[in-house]
Order: C-alpha cells, then structure tokens, then sequence
C-alpha cells in the first residue's frame, strides 16, 4: 500500500534505529610504519634510502603511442606538505583527490594513467599525485596523512578529508569520484528535509516518479550503483533522480529516520507526493527493473 510521504514526515522518529551499510566502511590508518608498503609487494630498503630517489615514470604506463602532454594532463604532483596544504586550499569547496603512490609499486602504476584519463574529463574534480618514497618531505607527508600502503586515494573538499580507499581498480576510483564529486548532473542533490518536500511539490502538477537514492558518505555499495544512477538520469527523461546523504547533517539524518530507512542504499520511490515503494540494495538488473515496474513496465524475473 502506497504511503503518503506526508504521513512519514510528521511520524515520530524510532529510537533504536541503526544503519547497516552493505560494506565495511574504510577505517581510520594507525602511525606510519616504515618502510612504506605497497601490494602485493613492500619496498625495497633502496627505495627510502635519500640519495638518489627513484621517480615516478608515467611513460612506462601509458598506453602504446600515447603522448605525455602536460596541458591535458591536470594531475598535479606535489613535494611537500606546504605544497600539498597549498592545493588543497586553493581547491577550495571542489572534491581533490590525492594518490599516494610510489615508484617501485606495480599498482600505482597501473592505476595512474586511469586517474589521468579522469583528470582530462572531469573538470570540477582536482587531482594531485604524491610519490611517497621521493623525499623526506614527501615522507613526512605521508606520516601525517597516516599512509601506510600504496596506492593509496584520499578524497577532500574544503581540506577536509571525506573519504580514504586503498588497493583499488579504474572502475572503482570512476565511481568515487562521481559519488563524490558529483555537482553537475541530472541527479538532484538533496541536502535537507525541506530539498526533499520542495521537490516532491514540483513534481505532483508532471507526475514524473521520483526516484531518491537514500545513502552515506562512507558505503561502498552507494558508491559501485552512482554510475549507474547517474547513466539512467541521463536516459531516463520520464523519471527524475534525487540523492541524499543521511549523515550529510541532522536533517538529512532525521529524514532518514522517518522514511525508515535501516539499511543503504535505499531507492524510495515517489509519485503524486506518494512513497509508492522502495529497493534496497546496489544490484543495478534489479535496480533498473524496479523502476521500470514502477513506470508501469511489465518486468518478469
């Protein structure tokens, strides 16, 4: 039974309510521990030794024939701590995100052009590379920033940290940055309860199905299904997308509370000022076939 999205927003919030994200949330790293590690295989003592320190070569990396051009590539490498506070500051309120890689590190390298390929497409999004076995300032670096393996990707806005992953494929560095520096699709990015009622106002005259995706910042499932959310707002002119972060503030917290909402991520569906039914889950078959059921689509599983 459809219920009115009214009736939820007055309803009193439940005390014992928990969220259960799909996925161990990245941990807090302890003190640096030297030497620096890197997977599947730790540095050589050569490698942090002060003369002579080895650097970090992206011709080795990129794809056969492909030029180094350094006014395509927006990836900027810093070398200290000063230089590094610097960027961040001057990146104001955009996402910056920061690879903590190393030159005897198979992985950096591998990954590193995929993070250049990013830089050239996404324009609201800085990037900057730290090779953490360069110097004693890029070590240093690294010790405050609590970098233990390699590589390593932080994500900050406004020089705060606000989300950190280790040992990651291209496919999952794409969907961190769109989860995270996402400010210019046709997804609508909610940000309080108030958000949430204007938009379900503007769209009762369309009748338009509403589909809000109800996440935290810190779940690895609401971050593999984004991209796929973001494809279908592009695809998708019937249907209007929303997200909203429960743990953003304590409005968006509260509203999550009163949608019932235990689990993320979430896809509540809303019609008519109506929450006609929900998904729970980052399954993007499923996903899409719950909103095609909802727009009236026969779906047979």
């Amino acid at each position: 039974m459809a219920a009115a999205i009214t009736n939820f927003l007055t309803k009193p919030p439940r005390t014992d309510l928990h969220f259960i994200p799909k996925a161990t949330c990245p941990s807090s790293h302890g003190s640096f521990l030297p030497p620096f590690v890197s997977k599947p295989r730790p540095f050589s003592t050569k490698s942090l030794e002060r003369s002579k320190p080895p650097r970090f070569i992206t011709k080795a990396t990129a794809a056969p024939g492909t030029r180094k051009a350094p006014s395509d590539e927006r990836v900027k490498q810093v070398h200290s701590v000063e230089e590094f506070d610097e960027a961040l500051k001057s990146a104001k309120n955009k996402l910056v995100v920061v690879e903590f890689a190393a030159s005897h590190s198979y992985h950096s390298s591998k990954i590193y052009p995929f993070m250049v390929e990013l830089s050239r497409t996404c324009n609201d999004v800085e990037f900057i590379l730290v090779m953490g076995d360069e110097s004693d300032k890029t070590r240093e670096l690294c010790i405050r920033e609590e970098i233990k393996k390699v590589p390593h990707f932080s994500f900050y806005k406004s020089m705060e940290k606000i989300h950190e992953e280790e040992g990651i494929g291209p496919d999952q560095l794409m969907g961190d940055v769109l989860y995270y520096g996402d400010s210019h699709s046709a997804v609508v990015q909610l940000h309080c309860r108030e958000d949430v009622e204007k938009l379900i106002e503007d769209h009762k005259v369309d009748h338009k199905l509403i589909v809000l995706d109800v996440g935290l910042k810190h779940c690895g499932p609401c971050v593999k299904v984004y991209p796929t959310v973001i494809k279908l707002s592009r695809q998708m002119d019937s249907v209007v997308f929303a997200r909203m972060n429960g743990d953003e503030n304590d409005s968006c917290m509260q509203f999550l509370k009163d949608m019932d909402v235990v689990e993320v991520p979430t896809f509540l569906f809303i019609r008519d000022g109506e929450i006609c039914g929900r998904y729970v889950g980052s399954g993007k078959g499923e996903l899409i076939g719950e909103i095609l059921r909802y727009q009236g689509v026969r779906v047979t599983y």
